[in-house]
């Protein structure tokens, strides 16, 4: 990453579709003996209000290429984008604020301030960012979660299941270019987990959202448009509109542990 702030680099042609993708996307750890490739030459487009899961054993790579894409890691080498912005010529300045403004994160821990109520937890992120919130924007997120009636609950108050929805409609109240999701149910029971992956199916269809989430599950995986199979750093498959059964026999083809 440089120092200095450089022109965004534009995509080109069918990839103004993408709302991110890698180009021979690299990362490595150590050198030599020792070097772990971690990503090694992927490339990989992500459409716009399209929902795309990425499975693949541990160590596949795909929590490093998730974080790459959202720009809290950087490559060794290639290029990632969050729109037609190349994320490889931002300072970190400007990254940060691409990240504040264009990306929007969940997480298996929920991450909510425990002093604030729902609503306020929603809205943080404009907040810190001293800018006002689109409030049609954020009804029409508050409506298709579904917690009109806990928005002035504090976290405690909440169950996990409401809590991650909390979680989640923060990550869309910025209305970001896309969300990054990285096993958002893993804290759930099944049930919490169903209407999480549920809002997040209703966040891309009606809210025209893009959403890309990483998870083990083949339950979770199977409400995804997309899923795309990583291992040892490197896509090997994909799968489109997937069905639960789908997902398990590609993961037994490739030999990617359940």
């Amino acid at each position: 990453m440089t120092a200095t702030e450089t022109t965004p680099t534009p995509a080109a042609g069918p990839a103004r579709r993408a709302a991110a993708r890698a180009v021979a996307a690299r990362k490595t750890y150590g050198s030599g003996d020792t070097e772990v490739r971690a990503l090694d030459g992927i490339d990989v487009e992500f459409e716009r209000a399209r929902f795309t899961a990425i499975m693949g054993p541990s160590g596949s790579g795909k929590s490093t290429l998730m974080h790459c894409l959202a720009g809290l890691d950087t490559l060794t080498s290639g290029q990632v984008f969050i729109g037609d912005t190349d994320l490889t010529t931002l300072s970190e300045k400007h990254l940060t604020t691409l990240r504040r403004d264009k990306v929007g994160f969940v997480f298996q821990a929920f991450n909510l301030i425990p002093t604030l109520s729902a609503i306020e937890n929603i809205t943080l992120p404009m907040s810190l960012a001293g800018r006002k919130p689109d409030q049609d924007w954020v009804d029409d997120v508050i409506r298709t979660v579904g917690l009109g009636d806990r928005l002035h609950h504090r976290p405690s108050e909440l169950s996990g299941g409401q809590q991650q929805r909390v979680a989640v409609s923060r990550a869309l109240a910025s209305r970001p270019e896309i969300i990054f999701a990285d096993e958002p149910t893993g804290n759930l029971d099944s049930n919490s987990g169903s209407e999480i992956l549920g809002f997040m199916r209703r966040a891309v269809d009606d809210l025209e959202q893009s959403i890309v989430m990483v998870t083990h599950d083949p339950v979770a995986a199977s409400w995804a448009d997309r899923v795309v199979f990583l291992v040892d750093g490197r896509i090997v498959d994909e799968v489109h509109s997937p069905s639960r059964e789908q997902i398990i026999d590609k993961m037994k083809d490739l030999e990617v542990p359940r």
